[in-house]
């Protein structure tokens, strides 16, 4: 399915030979530290983790096309990838699985990442109001900042997403919903709960043009966004992106999903790893040979271990915070609060 407008201008460029070896270092430095991140709940490091392995090339490709001094990007609990495509500052990220009180280290306005939200369909909302900001605040002369919002199939079906496709799309912000599609909604297939199949068939009903790509092919994910971000900035409104790929394991390191599928129905539906694919894409197109990828592999795993580092030394954050950080205007009684608490925090 594809009812976007061709490519053109910079979104029509192909990617060169150096971007093509960046994207595959982003998508080991994911991979590696996503299967660290299962390792360190396990531990006790962390208390909990959404894994992503088999979605590396929906994630670091849809994140590769974000401009981040005008784009705005409102995750779920499970884009690690994109943040880390970002540029985030991964330690930073990662405090928030920490279970930090106030979520995270990392500032959102500077990293252009909004907090994790763990609310599922909640980013949606949220991504459609920033954007609708942009269409009253610029110009449509192809210099809109672009909101790109994520959820799954199974957060597909909330009620949360249905009015920010028919809100964005009436008032035409420049939004892009990415939809990946891991053929899971926690433990009931997509087919037991999406009418129809596909998610991309729903825009047509909000008079949006939408496109279903493979979702494993980091290159076509490159390509899509970019045309979707190009069709947003230029006023044209919104566009659903449904990058069809497969979460491979839990849904959470809470989850067992040996309660709702064999390891050989997860073998056979996954096809095939979308970083050996790119790999083997590599190798045949003479852009990378074995050193490089050796050295991608060495430099993933050292990263995995700054980071995980970074996460031990993190001590607990002070409560005095929130006053510094929710209250907008503090009154009286919150300002003889929080001297009480600042006293009392000495004394411990």
């Amino acid at each position: 399915m594809d009812t976007l407008p061709p490519a053109s201008g910079d979104a029509a460029k192909p990617l060169t030979p150096a971007e093509l070896r960046e994207l595959y270092s982003l998508m080991v430095a994911v991979r590696h530290l996503d299967a660290s991140a299962i390792a360190w709940q396990r531990q006790g490091i962390i208390p909990g983790y959404a894994p992503e392995q088999g979605q590396e090339a929906a994630q670091v490709g849809s994140g590769y096309a974000v401009d981040t001094t005008r784009d705005f990007v409102f995750p779920t609990y499970r884009e690690m990838g994109v943040a880390r495509t970002m540029g985030v500052d991964m330690v930073a990220y990662m405090s928030t699985h920490k279970a930090t009180w106030h979520g995270g280290l990392y500032d959102p306005q500077q990293t252009r990442l909004a907090p994790i939200q763990a609310v599922v369909a909640g980013s949606v909302l949220h991504a459609v109001g920033w954007a609708h900001g942009q269409t009253l605040a610029g110009t449509a002369d192809g210099s809109l900042g672009v909101a790109m919002t994520y959820f799954g199939d199974g957060a597909s079906s909330q009620g949360d997403v249905h009015e920010a496709l028919n809100f964005a799309a009436v008032m035409k912000a420049p939004v892009v919903f990415f939809v990946q599609n891991n053929g899971w909604a926690i433990s009931v297939p997509t087919e037991r709960q999406v009418a129809g199949g596909s998610v991309a068939a729903r825009a047509a009903g909000y008079g949006m043009p939408a496109l279903q790509i493979d979702g494993d092919d980091v290159v076509a994910v490159v390509e899509a966004t970019r045309r979707a971000f190009a069709q947003a900035r230029s006023g044209n409104g919104p566009v659903l992106i449904e990058a069809m790929t497969y979460r491979r394991g839990p849904h959470s390191t809470s989850d067992d999903p040996g309660r709702y599928r064999s390891l050989d129905e997860e073998r056979d539906g996954a096809g095939l790893d979308p970083l050996e694919r790119f790999r083997q894409r590599l190798l045949a197109d003479g852009i990378a040979d074995a050193a490089f990828f050796a050295e991608a592999l060495a430099a993933a795993k050292a990263e995995e271990e700054h980071i995980r580092t970074g996460i031990q030394a993190l001590g607990s954050r002070p409560g005095t915070e929130m006053f510094d950080l929710v209250f907008q205007e503090t009154t009286p009684a919150l300002q003889a609060q929080a001297a009480n608490w600042r006293e009392e925090s000495e004394h411990v």
